[in-house]
């Protein structure tokens, strides 16, 4: 690793590389910290200390959201815009046939469309948040015009960070969007850990607890590094051909299965699904009809983290996602077309539709297991609140899954530059 760090730091091109990144997240982390007056701060403060799972959503946008910033969103309207178009990919085939078939062209024509679709989510998101606070009592009276301006701020602190998260992915040093949430909560940490200190009660009885919680900790961090990074190799053959005097193929290779081809990417989207609900039944906690204020009452407190309900929906949706994902990543057809194409076959199996069926096959068996052990690692930590009665353990879980899947995906870009450069040495 010291060797590794020592080439990293040697490469001029790649030190600058990372550099830029580590300009580019101070930048967004600056962001973060200028407010938009409209708001009382420390009734806004109070609000989100009371509110678990709005401080879950705003540990996901660094304190963006408690601070009431010019990036208060993060980069969830973004996300959601994401989660909107891949749901389109399964509904029209043209909208697929643009992000999978299209080439490079078509998919930066759909990215582009991720990109309009994210203004309008931004604002409608940016006024329903606006008006939450107001019934809240945290933003007072404000015109038209003052409301219009604060809603073109919030929206354009999204899409600035947008673009930032598209500069960074340019350097190939991780997908920026994911390292911009990871830098987010990142930033929250150590005043997590600090809490997690004072809330436990360090007595003899408390020790197995802490040891548990300890232990549980490593089991996160090792599960999500484990499940990763397993794949299962197909082997693949090439057919022997002669042209003139040259023969090609013949040889033998392995097409890799990854276990969790979707990455991290079904925790994004299931936090995504998970608080939407909970935010919309906030509007409707202190209203005048009984029912739906009881109803409202009720949704809201089943999804705050560590709940019984919002662990087991939370669990549903990483797997389903987990799947829908990789179904969008990994095609067996266009991968069974492009083996028959270049001469390729799995060793006793048809080329074509069979080798579709044994991919598909395969995929599937391998992704349930990827899909049940992050559904089990995502609620590893609400079994830990149980266990330590650390409210914060639910935030810190997910928190350790994101974290640790963008470390892994940043190293193996930064792995894969270097094994460039000893190819263009040799």
């Amino acid at each position: 690793m010291l060797k590794k760090l020592i080439r990293v730091f040697k490469d001029k091109e790649l030190r600058a590389k990372i550099i830029y990144v580590a300009v580019m997240l101070i930048i967004f982390r600056i962001a973060a910290h200028i407010p938009i007056p409209i708001v009382d701060p420390q009734k806004l403060s109070d609000f989100f200390n009371s509110n678990q799972l709005l401080g879950l959503l705003s540990a996901f946008t660094g304190g963006g959201m408690e601070n009431f910033s010019l990036v208060m969103l993060g980069i969830g309207p973004y996300i959601t815009a994401s989660i909107i178009m891949q749901l389109l990919t399964m509904i029209f085939p043209q909208v697929k046939e643009l992000y999978q078939e299209s080439g490079e062209a078509g998919r930066q024509k759909f990215n582009q469309y991720t990109r309009y679709l994210t203004v309008p989510l931004a604002t409608l998101q940016g006024f329903a948040m606006i008006t939450l606070l107001k019934s809240q009592g945290i933003i007072g009276n404000i015109d038209k015009f003052e409301m219009a301006v604060a809603i073109s701020l919030i929206a354009a602190g999204t899409v600035f960070l947008m673009w930032i998260g598209e500069l960074i992915s340019e350097k190939k040093i991780g997908n920026g969007i994911s390292l911009i949430i990871f830098a987010g909560i990142v930033s929250g940490l150590p005043r997590a850990v600090q809490q997690i200190l004072v809330e436990i009660d360090i007595s003899p009885d408390k020790i197995p607890a802490i040891i548990s919680l300890l232990i549980m900790a490593v089991v996160v961090v090792v599960g999500v590094v484990f499940i990763t990074e397993a794949q299962r190799n197909i082997p693949v053959s090439y057919a022997r051909r002669v042209k003139g005097s040259k023969t090609y193929g013949g040889v033998s290779t392995f097409l890799p299965l990854k276990v969790n081809s979707a990455g991290m990417i079904p925790l994004i989207f299931a936090m995504s699904m998970m608080l939407f609900p909970g935010i919309v039944a906030s509007f409707f906690v202190a209203s005048s009809n009984e029912t739906i204020r009881s109803v409202a009452v009720f949704i809201n407190d089943a999804l705050q983290p560590g709940n019984l309900i919002y662990g087991v929906l939370y669990f549903v949706l990483v797997f389903l996602f987990t799947y829908f994902y990789t179904s969008i990543v990994f095609d067996p057809n266009n991968v069974a077309d492009n083996l028959q194409k270049h001469g390729g076959f799995v060793p006793g199996i048809r080329p074509g539709k069979n080798t579709a069926e044994f991919l598909a096959r395969v995929l599937g068996r391998i992704t349930f297991i990827g899909a049940f052990f992050l559904g089990l690692i995502a609620v590893l930590p609400f079994i830990g609140q149980a266990v330590t009665n650390v409210s914060n353990m639910a935030i810190g879980g997910a928190s350790v899954l994101i974290v640790v899947g963008v470390v892994l995906e940043a190293i193996r870009q930064i792995d894969s530059q270097l094994t460039m450069r000893d190819y263009e040495e040799l």
